[in-house]
């Protein structure tokens, strides 16, 4: 027997889960003193597997980088950006990398047909957000990278991923922030269609 009375209540109070909402923010500063204990990022890699996902795909994998391989990526993106931007941008993007304290990688299974790859992606989209919103409720930020290192079947091999099946959505980096940065977004009346 059910209790329709419990269907439509919540464990959260509509104004607290707005306001955890609104307030995650992508930080990119963050203390070097401190890096989250791995518990809580155990935590929230399980709440972001809830994500929804077409299907039931569960089309993500989660890499959490230690020391070695953060400075493999590191070197490897130093490489593609002197190639590109000259050894100065390097130099500093490679001083700026090596100051983020917490790293882990979201990849998605490859599939053959288009529109379910696509709904895979959208699915590792959620996850990343479920992880990011629940990291913010522990005080810990994040920073979700997705440049042109993301897909380098180097960087892939380096997180013990297989390129042929996997592609990356995005390089996650966490940590208790020095500063939480304001935003603001459209109107609703401009991004709000009503179709009668």
């Amino acid at each position: 027997m059910t209790d329709s009375a419990r269907l439509t209540d919540s464990p959260v109070a509509p104004a607290d889960a707005a306001t955890l909402l609104r307030g995650r923010r992508t930080v990119d500063r963050f203390r070097n003193d401190i890096v989250p204990d791995t518990a809580t990022v155990h935590e929230a890699i399980e709440v972001a597997r809830w994500a929804p996902n077409h299907h039931l795909t569960e089309p993500w994998r989660f890499a959490l980088i230690g020391a070695a391989t953060q400075a493999r990526i590191i070197e490897l993106n130093t490489a593609l950006v002197a190639a590109s931007k000259g050894d100065d941008v390097a130099e500093a993007k490679r001083e700026r990398w090596s100051q983020m304290p917490g790293w882990l990688a979201v990849t998605c299974l490859r599939h053959d047909d288009a529109i379910t790859a696509c709904e895979d992606y959208a699915a590792c989209a959620c996850a990343i957000q479920n992880l990011s919103i629940y990291l913010h409720s522990a005080g810990i930020a994040t920073k979700w990278a997705s440049g042109a290192v993301t897909r380098e079947a180097a960087f892939l091999r380096a997180i013990d991923a297989d390129p042929a099946r996997e592609y990356c959505v995005g390089l996650i980096w966490y940590g208790y922030p020095l500063r939480r940065p304001k935003s603001r977004r459209k109107a609703l009346s401009e991004i709000i269609r009503e179709c009668d």
